[in-house]
This record gives C-alpha cells, structure tokens and sequence, in this order.
C-alpha cells in the first residue's frame, strides 16, 4: 500500500497535485517497469493514498483516464478530452472533488495559432498539444479561481516558448487567482519558465511553500530512484494573490511495493485561497 507524502487535507487548505502518468505504450521490447497492466494498480494507490482536491494529469489516453477516474471516486469530475481533431488520444485532463468545488466553467485549448481548432498543431511541435482550463468555487469558502492544466511539446524549442506566452495571455485574461499544472518539459531558468515567472505574474509553489516535506527531486527519474541534482520540469505555478498562500509542497519519490508508478514523479502542493471579496 503506499504512504502518504501530504494525504488527505482539511478546509481550507486545498490538495493539489499534478502527475504525468506516462503514456500506455504499445512498442515491443519496451521495459518491463513501462508496462500499463504492471502500473495500473500503482497509479491508483497512489492517488487513493493522496487525495488531491485537484489533479492534473498528462499522458492520459482514454482507459487510463478511465482508471484515475475508478481511483478517485465518484465525487471526482474529469475536464478535458483527447487532444486529437475528433477529441481522441492523449489528453491532460482536470479531476476535480466536486464534494469540495463547485465546476463553474471549463474548456480545452489547442496550445497553437488556432486554439480553437481541435486537433491543431503549432510551432513545429511533435504532436497536438492542449491546455484544459477551469473555474473552480471552494464550497468551503466561496473563493473562486482558475486552474490549468497542460503539457508542453517534448521536441520543439519554439512550441514551448510560445505555449508559455498563450498560456501567460489566459492567466491574464482571467485575472483571478490561478494554479498552472503540467508537464512543462522545461526546467527551471528556461526560456518558458522565464516567460510563466515574468514580472512577477506567477510564481513556483516549490519555491514559496511555507513547509517541504521531501527533497527537490528531479521530476522524471525513468523509473530510477530519484536525484536531487536532476531538473523539475513538472510544475505547479500560483498566481493572482496566492504567491503567499502555499503552506506546504512535495515531489513525490516514493514507491508503490519497490515499483514506480510512472517515469514522472507527482508534485504536490497545499494552498489556501484568498477570501472572497
């Protein structure tokens, strides 16, 4: 069974947690640690053992977002769809505890010069690449923010650069107080992570928290033990007057019976909105 890094969180402190699950692969050959079948069962003791309020995810095609669905319950509503024209394939979906929020408004962009063509490509990017985006009202509190969640291309320079320029535009369009999520593929001090943290406009919830409950691991140790020397580029960014209110964050190490759930590790993060005015 796996143990908890932060766990099960009460009002008004808010559970959030990004964790790319790693693509279900088809290759032949491929290692053992890669498989779906053996990881199925590590993903959902790991979020059973968690409890975010609110998870992003990257990489899911659609029976693996079927399963974090199973895994978190039936309060739990997915956002998001697959990233191809016709909503298949991969996907970066937004669970959310609707017994904690209420789902004000949501949608899917494609993170290209069409964003809302579904399906659309930009930059070069190796694949279509899509930015979900919510709205979310704490029950607890009535506090209202936005949360998204995306995953930036693995291959092209300028598909990343201009990926943080659309989502920083939304950020600001939305002018409340935002938790970004992703797989970023970019480290800290990287040209996209510089266009995100610019002027202040948001800010690296690892960095900020009040508490650290785990070293700085690098994000994607590959189904390794974890390094502290090897880059994040998973992330959770705050914005819009919650720079100040992150108590606690973690990178999540830890395995499920000397097995790996992913080869990305989740990050997680405690934070409190701000009352509403």
């Amino acid at each position: 069974m796996a143990l908890p890094v932060i766990g099960p969180v009460a009002a008004p402190g808010i559970h959030i947690m990004t964790f790319n699950i790693r693509r279900r692969s088809s290759r032949p050959g491929g290692p053992i640690a890669d498989r779906w079948e053996r990881r199925r069962s590590l993903v959902a003791e790991v979020l059973r053992a968690e409890r975010p309020v609110v998870l992003g995810i990257q990489e899911a095609l659609p029976d693996q977002a079927d399963a974090v669905a199973l895994a978190l319950g039936e309060t739990y509503r997915r956002l998001g769809r697959g990233r191809e024209r016709e909503g298949r394939g991969e996907g970066c979906p937004i669970f959310v505890d609707t017994a904690r929020f209420d789902i004000l408004a949501h949608r899917q962009v494609a993170l290209s010069e069409t964003p809302e063509v579904p399906g659309s490509r930009g930059w070069f990017a190796a694949a279509p690449r899509t930015a979900v985006i919510a709205t979310l009202r704490d029950r607890a509190t009535g506090s209202v923010c936005d949360v998204v969640n995306t995953h930036f291309d693995h291959v092209s320079p300028l598909a990343r650069m201009r990926s943080a320029e659309q989502i920083r535009r939304m950020v600001v369009e939305g002018g409340r107080p935002v938790v970004v999520l992703g797989d970023l593929n970019a480290g800290a001090g990287s040209r996209p992570l510089r266009v995100l943290l610019g002027d202040g406009l948001l800010a690296d919830a690892w960095s900020r928290a009040a508490v650290r409950r785990t070293p700085e691991w690098g994000t994607r140790p590959n189904y390794r033990r974890p390094r502290a020397d090897a880059r994040r580029i998973d992330w959770i960014l705050v914005g819009g007057g919650l720079e100040d209110e992150v108590d606690i964050a973690a990178i999540n190490g830890e395995s499920v019976r000397g097995r790996w759930p992913s080869d990305h590790l989740p990050v997680q993060a405690v934070l409190r909105l701000p009352p509403p005015p």
